[in-house]
């Protein structure tokens, strides 16, 4: 694996950087507080090009390859990690699936503005009662004439307050043959009759993103809406987990890359018993073995990249980069915290934000317990 970097990543890496230290930096800590999206730092960076990532340049997109993509996620989301996922949506679940099973119409009137930053979409998928398990959904849709109607309701859905249409999915039955449900897969515009969103209020990260439950009560779409084939949805949802996990593993990194930062730079400054802190052999060790963690993950989320620029499946390699970053990423904020001491507890510091973050970061995308499973079974064969 080629880990050199051309001068056009160097520049994009290093305009990235530019940006974050002057338009998200001095923002960050009053927009989390406030619970509110920048979304005027995203048109921003949208102006710049860094919102395209790997969609074509023919759909609105930067037609970037998953290496470059991934390390400018990272750069980014060590300032933070909310502009992070804006910039990965296009490439993610919601862009992807239609990138791939989308018509062309669809492409143009939904991809095309959602990579150029100008409307936000959204992902429907985990409903309240089944959670991680994405094909036992309770949201149902019927074949009313030539449309469709959907009754259900989604739980833990982000973007609420921005997104423009929702990709999301219900299930037409169960199939006899296989005793799965028929699932599909649609786009749903958020102005529809019957779509009500209801997003929570102080949450405990990722306080920016209004997240919550997304109720859609005898909406009717045309067929036109649907993605993909009928009762194929499930294939629609699952396309595009490699490239979610992508993205949050390269914010995760970030976000571990911050805790790193910031506990080195307050070791060295903070005086205790007459010596820097950073002179403390414990203290030495919680950076070491966070900073090591940090490289560990970051190598997971290059290996997995690059992959998927080779065109390579790699369904372990990405529940392996998701759930050792999003670990490494809550062992950071920890070590961060726990170096600050009680200055950890104040605003005028980051860490508890870092660290109410790297929680989050250990559920979302599928939680790490359900990632260890897949990466077992990839190994042993056993479900």
């Amino acid at each position: 694996m080629d880990f050199s970097l051309t001068d056009e990543q160097q520049r994009l890496i290093e305009l990235a950087r530019d940006f974050a230290q002057r338009e998200i930096a001095p923002h960050v800590a009053d927009y989390d507080r406030e619970e509110r999206f920048p979304i005027e730092i995203i048109r921003a960076a949208a102006e710049l090009g860094l919102m395209g990532g790997v969609v074509p340049t023919a759909y609105g997109g930067a037609g970037l390859d998953f290496k470059t993509y991934a390390m400018l996620v990272e750069e980014i989301s060590r300032v933070c990690h909310v502009v992070g996922v804006a910039m990965s949506l296009p490439s993610g679940l919601v862009g992807s699936s239609i990138e791939v099973f989308g018509t062309e119409e669809q492409k143009q009137r939904y991809l095309a503005p959602l990579a150029r930053g100008e409307v936000f979409g959204a992902a429907g998928v985990t409903e309240a009662r089944s959670g991680t398990d994405v094909s036992d959904m309770d949201t149902r849709c019927r074949i009313d004439g030539s449309d469709y109607v959907i009754n259900g309701a989604k739980m833990w859905i982000s973007f609420l307050d921005v997104a423009k249409w929702f990709l999301t999915f219900a299930h037409l039955g169960v199939d006899e043959r296989t005793g799965r449900k028929r699932v599909c897969a649609f786009i749903v515009d958020a102005d529809l009759p019957g779509v009500s969103v209801h997003p929570l209020s102080n949450k405990f990260g990722f306080r920016p993103i209004k997240t919550g439950e997304l109720v859609l009560t005898d909406v009717r779409v045309p067929r036109e809406a649907l993605v993909g084939e009928e009762g194929r949805g499930f294939a629609v949802a699952m396309n595009a987990v490699e490239n979610g996990r992508l993205g949050v593993a390269a914010r995760a990194t970030g976000l571990a890359q911050a805790c790193v930062n910031v506990m080195s730079e307050y070791a060295r400054e903070r005086v205790v018993f007459r010596q820097p802190l950073a002179a403390f052999q414990m203290v030495q060790s919680m950076i070491a073995d966070a900073s090591t963690a940090t490289e560990a993950a970051r190598l997971l989320v290059l290996r997995l990249a690059d992959m998927k620029d080779r065109g390579l499946r790699a369904r372990a390699e990405a529940s392996a980069a998701k759930q050792y970053a999003s670990d490494a990423a809550m062992q950071a904020a920890l070590a961060a915290f726990q170096i600050h001491g009680a200055y950890g507890v104040s605003e005028e510091y980051p860490v508890g934000r870092y660290m109410r973050d790297a929680k989050v970061f250990q559920i979302v995308e599928g939680n790490n317990q359900l990632h260890r499973a897949l990466i077992a079974e990839s190994l042993t064969g056993v479900r």
